[in-house]
C-alpha cells in the first residue's frame, strides 16, 4: 500500500519530522528556495499528497488547496489557523485541526511575567549592573509593581481567561473588550477598545489576529492608554483564546 503522501510547509521539531517520516512519504516545501518553485514542487507532487502539515508560519492557502485535488486533511502544529483558508476547506470538505490548550498555560504564565518584567524594567537594571554602572551611577532608578495595577484585556478566551486569573492572583482589578460580553466572570465589561484602554493601566492583547482585529491597537488606543500605561502584546490566531 502506498503510504500517505504528507506535505510538510515549514521546518518543525525533529521529532515531529522523524515519526511523520516513519509513516508517511513526505514532500518537504522548504526545500525549494521561491514562491515559483514551491508552486512547481506541489503541483508536480500534487497527485500523492493527501495531507499538509502546517503550523502558524506557512499553513495551506486557497491556491496551495487548489493545487491538491487529493486533499482530505490540514493539520496546523500550532493553536492558530489563520494561515490556513477555512472558507476553501469547507468548500471542498477539507478536515482540518489545530492545537488548542497546548500553549495556553505557558503564554499566560509568559504574558505577566512580561508585564512583571516591564514595570520592574529588569531587563534594563540587569544591563546596568553588568556594564558596572552602579559604580559610578549609583542605584538603578526606581521603578513600578505590577501587583495592583489595573488591567485590560482585549480578548476573554482561553488565553486571555488564564490571564486575567493569574493578574487577580497580584490583586488586580480585571475589566475587558470582547466581541461579547461573558457571563459570570465577575469582570468589568467594556463595549469599545479605547474605554478600556481609557480605564487600565496594563493592556493585554489576547485576541485573534483577522481582518477584523488587523491595527486594533491603534493611535487612539495608545492615547487612551495614556504615559503612564503599559502594554503587552500577544497576538493570536483565529481559534486561540477567541475574542
Amino acid at each position: 500500500m502506498e503510504s500517505l503522501g504528507v506535505l510538510l510547509t515549514f521546518p518543525m521539531n525533529p521529532y515531529l519530522e522523524e515519526e511523520l517520516s516513519k509513516r508517511c512519504k513526505l514532500f518537504r516545501l522548504w526545500e525549494s528556495p521561491t514562491p515559483e518553485a514551491r508552486r512547481d514542487f506541489v503541483r508536480a507532487n500534487a497527485g500523492s499528497i493527501r495531507a499538509v502539515v502546517g503550523n502558524a508560519t506557512v499553513g495551506a492557502d486557497s491556491d496551495t488547496i487548489d493545487l491538491l485535488p487529493g486533499l482530505e486533511i490540514v493539520a496546523s502544529f500550532s493553536v492558530g489557523l489563520d494561515k490556513v483558508d477555512l472558507a476553501k476547506c469547507r468548500e471542498k470538505g477539507i478536515r482540518v485541526t489545530n492545537t488548542p490548550d497546548v500553549l495556553t498555560e505557558d503564554v499566560a504564565d509568559l504574558a505577566i511575567g512580561l508585564a512583571i518584567s516591564t514595570m520592574r524594567r529588569i531587563c534594563e537594571s540587569d544591563r546596568y549592573v553588568r556594564a558596572g554602572k552602579w559604580k559610578s551611577h549609583g542605584d538603578y532608578k526606581l521603578t513600578t509593581k505590577f501587583s495592583g495595577k489595573t488591567v485590560g484585556i482585549l480578548g476573554l478566551g482561553r488565553i486571555g481567561s488564564a490571564i486575567a486569573k493569574r493578574a487577580e492572583a497580584f490583586g488586580c482589578p480585571i475589566s475587558y473588550y470582547s466581541r461579547s460580553q461573558k457571563p459570570d466572570t465577575g469582570y468589568k465589561y467594556y463595549s469599545n477598545v479605547l474605554d478600556l484602554a481609557a480605564n487600565c493601566q496594563v493592556l493585554v492583547v489576547a485576541c485573534p489576529l483577522t481582518e477584523e482585529t488587523r491595527h486594533i491597537i491603534n493611535r487612539e488606543v495608545i492615547d487612551a492608554l495614556g504615559p503612564k500605561g503599559g502594554t503587552h502584546k500577544h497576538r493570536t490566531g483565529p481559534t486561540r483564546g477567541r475574542a
